[in-house]
């Protein structure tokens, strides 16, 4: 057990900020457990020791002149998502079409972890364009789980949950589109966030579907990932989407208290599909906010169940226009062979897309085509309606609401994750949050006969961030952290 690596965010800033650490011991540490470890876990696609090297240096230098006496984590190193733009560093997407792509700038939410003397060691791996929840689409091949490497560590931001589980990385960021944070921290046994539509700046984020994506972190406590969203939260000029609020402040919201708070369950989310392990957990979980003052209470959202169905029609429409930018012509992969302009543009995107994105491309071709889109586009978009409307009926009476995050732990690497009934079973639980741009975490409650994690999953109003942060802190206090014990 390596103890520098192995300690929470917030801990190690603490002692980088009084001396006990300086920054590039840290680093060296870190990058050292990632090179032993790496070969085992495959989470990183690109690994910045250079770089990073010379982050660690100007940033203990501006340490040491007292000019990040107000960051959180100055000092501590992240990983990044690999579809989250990083300047001068390939970003690739984890596909064949953005191998060898390197922007020439940084996503704002690069540009304020770095602002705050947050190191940037590396981009990590993801389903190919973040199409899949295993990682296994991804072009570099699959990640593995720290906590049983037989099995997925969930996906799309799959390598993002394995390098914080596998203590490669302190925190890092992912992106959600229909749960692909919460869902990997919860096979992972982490806190993944996933933060109100448009509170991130996603400027830099290389889209899958704009209007459900978020950015958010990875952690091992709550408290680490808050810090975090306190860094990258804000308005940002620079996406249409963004809110104009300038601070956040949810580092205020970490108290142990629930008293009187109201929490809702759906009902539907507790269904016969449910793990026998999950629903034990999730009865426990009810039991300890109800012990610590919480007012918990079952009811029915009937409406979510359309969730995926307009979930997929809505995502796939707006991947297939996000992607039609890779062509073989200005950027990405070209092929070698062809012959004029419509053959480039068929065996460019052929030769280079996976099966999964190919799959989700059509679809959305077919959504917005002739006769389609009010049948299937239109009809979804008011189904999106709906779900949001239920939503806000469910906040006029409760704080939060409370659900498993997923029915089933880490599944076998094997497993056959093409079976739509699984597909609609698992994503029930995640895609509604995006669908209405609610803010909502996965925090780890306990594990399974197998010895995998099991998640829960608090959903606040819009912009309610800071009651599902009290109410995380508040069952972390009586859950903690536990690291995964098949590590060295």
């Amino acid at each position: 057990m390596n103890d520098i690596t192995s300690m929470p965010a917030l801990m190690l800033a603490s002692k980088i900020k009084n001396k006990e650490l300086s920054v590039t011991e840290v680093l060296d540490q870190q990058l050292k457990v990632i090179h032993e470890r790496e070969p085992l876990y495959n989470s990183y696609i690109t690994i910045m020791d250079d770089e990073a090297q010379k982050q660690a240096k100007l940033v203990q230098q501006r340490i040491d002149a007292g000019e990040l006496n107000d960051s959180p984590l100055a000092g501590v190193p992240i990983a990044i998502k690999d579809n989250i733009c990083t300047k001068s560093v390939r970003t690739t997407c984890a596909s064949k079409m953005l191998e060898n792509f390197v922007p020439n700038y940084d996503a704002t939410v690069i540009e304020k972890l770095k602002n705050s003397g947050v190191i940037v060691i590396g981009k990590v791996n993801l389903d190919e364009f973040a199409m899949g929840g295993s990682t296994k689409t991804s072009y570099f091949g699959p990640s593995k789980n720290p906590w049983n490497t037989d099995h997925v560590p969930g996906g799309s931001s799959g390598g993002s949950a394995s390098v914080v589980a596998a203590e490669q990385a302190f925190i890092s960021l992912g992106s959600d589109t229909g749960g692909s944070i919460r869902q990997p921290a919860s096979y992972c046994g982490l806190v993944g966030f996933k933060p109100t539509y448009g509170t991130v700046s996603r400027y830099g984020l290389v889209a899958l579907a704009p209007s459900l994506d978020q950015i958010g972190p990875f952690g091992r406590t709550i408290s680490d990932c808050t810090a975090v969203l306190d860094i990258i939260s804000g308005h940002d000029p620079k996406d249409s989407s963004s809110v104009n609020i300038k601070n956040y402040s949810y580092m205020e919201a970490l108290v142990n208290d629930v008293k009187k708070m109201k929490i809702g369950v759906p009902n539907l989310f507790l269904n016969k599909d449910l793990d026998e392990d999950i629903l034990n957990c999730f009865t426990e979980v009810v039991e300890i906010f109800e012990n610590m003052g919480a007012e918990v209470e079952y009811f029915d959202m009937d409406k979510l169940k359309y969730g995926p169905q307009a979930y997929y029609v809505i995502s796939c429409a707006e991947a297939s226009s996000s992607l039609a930018r890779f062509d073989g012509v200005r950027y990405g992969y070209r092929t070698n062979d062809y012959d004029g302009l419509t053959d480039l543009y068929k065996k460019s995107r052929s030769e280079a897309f996976g099966d999964e994105v190919k799959r989700r491309i059509m679809l959305g071709a077919f959504t917005q085509g002739p006769g389609n889109y009010e049948a299937y586009y239109n009809k979804a978009m008011k189904v999106r309606r709906l779900i949001y409307d239920e939503y806000q009926e469910a906040f006029d009476k409760y704080d939060i609401l409370l659900s498993p995050e997923s029915l089933t732990t880490a599944p076998h690497i094997n497993y056959n994750n093409n079976d739509p009934k699984d597909k609609y079973r698992s994503e029930m639980l995640n895609v509604s949050v995006n669908l209405a741009g609610l803010p909502g975490v996965s925090i780890p409650c306990g594990r399974d006969k197998k010895g995998l994690p099991i998640g829960i999953q608090l959903i606040g109003n819009r912009f309610d961030e800071k009651k599902i942060i009290r109410a995380a802190y508040a069952f972390e206090q009586v859950k903690p952290y536990k690291r995964p014990s098949t590590l060295i």
